[in-house]
Order: C-alpha cells, then structure tokens, then sequence
C-alpha cells in the first residue's frame, strides 16, 4: 500500500514538473522568435470560431434558465423587476466565463489532445525536431496564443446572449417590461464585474490550452493511448476550470473590492 501511495506520489510529482516545464516554454516560446503567424491565425480559427455555436447556445439557455428560476425566487419577495440585475452579475463575473471554458475545455482541450496524442504515436513530432523545428514553439504556442485571446472574446459572446435570453423569458414570459429589464440589467453592472469577467477567461483559456498540450504531447500507448489522453486531457481541463476560477476570483475579490 505505501508503495502504491509513493509511486503515486513520484507520478503526480513528475506531471507536475513537466507542465511547468511546458508552461515556462510555452511562455518563452511567445516573446522570442521564431513566430509561426500562419498557425496562430488558423488556431484562431479552430479554437474561436469553431467553438461559436456551442458557446452560443450554451450561453443562450444559461440566461433562459436564470431569467426562469430567478424570477420564481422573486417573486417571493415582490421583485420580479430586478431580475435582469441577477441575470447580467451572475453571466458576468461567473456563469459566463465558467461555462465558455467548460465548454472549451470539452471541445478545444480533448481536440488538442487528440491531435498532438496522434502525431507523438505516429513520430510526427520526432520527425519535427529532426528537422531542426521546436515542437513548442510550432504547435503549443499557436494554440496557447489561440486559447488566451479567444476565451474572452468566446465569454463576451456568451454573456451578451445569456443576457439576451433572459430578456427573452423575461419579457413573454414573467411579463416584465422590456425597458424595465434592460434598465435593471444596467444598474446591476460594475466596472469591477467587467473586469473580473474579463480577467478569468485568460486565465481559464491558459489553462485549458496548455494542459491540452500537456496530456497530448505525454500520449503513449498507440491508439488506445490516444483515448485515454482525450479523456484525460477534458476531466484535468474541467477540474482545472473550477479551480482556477476559484483561485482568481478570491484573488480578484482582494484586488478589486
């Protein structure tokens, strides 16, 4: 038993000390040459607009199902009307960047992983540095520069349409009047909830990418290797959604309040 605890131990040590390792490359990687622009614009393309749909439908029945549930709870208290004010502070400073990264750590992550689990069985990336060409540089930090800037943006789209599902039940069905509705939305928005609503998804965006990396880049085993790598990479990306957002917003919390 305490051999099987220390082999565990040593395990969760090692993955530990290769994703820094991968960050503090990563990192590098983004502030000296040389710049791969071609496959930073097309992970651009894989990770933000590929990930519209989900992101807009998520974020639309996210603000449905707010607009509904709150408006239940208000009305015990005769304040149906500040039901946009819940629905826009929570989209923003925590429904919206939590769900926009889940749904990015299960779509973006497990692709990422999929694909770089598939070029280390099949010695793509030992074909790479042959050729004199740093795998980190040309397939990590395209994606990690891909993830970081489209999360916010991702996040931004999914806030705007919760808010706008929510006016949607809002308005046809708890019968509050459209301009009281944005009126309370309004109200119920602070420079300091943009800002945290802004920060975390780069966090969470690094996060989800760089471990996608991680998980994909340590594949072995041949195609059943590359499976368990998928499911590896979306539970250690969504459990690392939820943490990290805890971790930024008792930070930001700190800062900001």
């Amino acid at each position: 038993m305490l051999r099987l605890l220390e082999g565990w131990i040593k395990s969760a040590l090692l993955e530990i000390q290769e994703y820094a390792r991968l960050q503090s490359a990563t990192v590098r990687g983004c502030v000296t040459r040389p710049f791969y622009f071609r496959d930073v614009v097309e992970q651009f393309e894989q990770i933000g607009i590929g990930s519209l749909t989900v992101v807009l439908l998520t974020g639309f029945f996210t603000g449905a199902v707010l607009a509904l549930q709150t408006g239940i709870t208000l009305d015990q208290f005769g304040a149906r009307p500040f039901v946009g004010r819940l629905i826009s502070a929570s989209m923003i400073k925590e429904l919206g960047p939590v769900l926009t990264g889940l749904m990015l750590a299960g779509r973006v992550g497990s692709g990422i992983a999929a694909e770089l689990g598939s070029m280390v069985v099949t010695d793509q990336i030992n074909a790479l540095r042959t050729l004199g060409t740093d795998p980190v540089r040309k397939l990590v930090v395209p994606r990690v520069l891909a993830g970081v800037f489209m999360a916010p943006v991702l996040t931004v789209v999914a806030n705007t349409v919760g808010i706008i599902g929510g006016w949607l039940i809002a308005v046809f069905q708890l019968r509050v009047a459209s301009s009281l509705y944005w009126t309370s939305v309004i109200e119920g928005l602070y420079l300091e909830d943009a800002w945290m609503g802004l920060i975390k998804p780069f966090c969470l965006g690094f996060a989800i990418v760089t471990i996608g990396c991680h998980v994909g880049l340590r594949t072995h085993g041949g195609t059943q290797g590359v499976g368990r790598a998928t499911t590896n990479a979306v539970v250690a990306s969504s459990v690392a959604v939820i943490a990290v957002d805890f971790f930024v917003t008792r930070l930001l919390i700190t800062l900001l309040y």
